[in-house]
C-alpha cells in the first residue's frame, strides 16, 4: 500500500465549485476499487490551498483510477478552476503513531 497527496490551488472565487463537487464525487473515489483512504485538507495560511491524502492497495488500483471515466469527468470539473500547477506525490508510509 501507499499515499498519494496531491496540492491544488484554486482560484478563491472558485472554491466552492471545488468543494461541491468533490462532496458529490467522494464516496465514488473512496469506493473505487484499491482506494482504502481518502481525505481532504486545506491550507490554514492559504485558504486556497487544499490537499487530497489517499491510500491505494497498488499503484495499478491508482492508474486505473486515472483512466477511469470517473477521474475524468471529476478532472474536467476540476482542472479549469486551478490558479496554479497543481503537485502530486506517491509515497510510502515509513512510520505512523497513533
Amino acid at each position: 500500500m501507499f499515499v498519494r497527496i496531491v496540492k491544488m490551488s484554486f482560484d478563491p472565487s472558485k472554491i466552492e465549485e471545488f468543494l461541491e463537487n468533490f462532496n458529490e464525487k467522494k464516496e465514488s473515489i473512496r469506493n473505487f476499487d484499491g482506494c482504502r483512504f481518502l481525505e481532504l485538507y486545506r491550507d490554514k495560511t492559504n485558504p486556497n490551498i487544499f490537499f487530497t491524502y489517499s491510500y491505494w492497495e497498488a499503484e495499478a488500483d491508482l492508474e486505473n483510477y486515472r483512466q477511469s471515466d470517473l477521474f475524468k469527468d471529476i478532472w474536467a470539473k476540476t482542472k479549469p478552476l486551478f490558479n496554479g500547477k497543481p503537485e502530486a506525490w506517491s509515497v510510502d508510509k515509513v512510520a505512523s503513531l497513533e
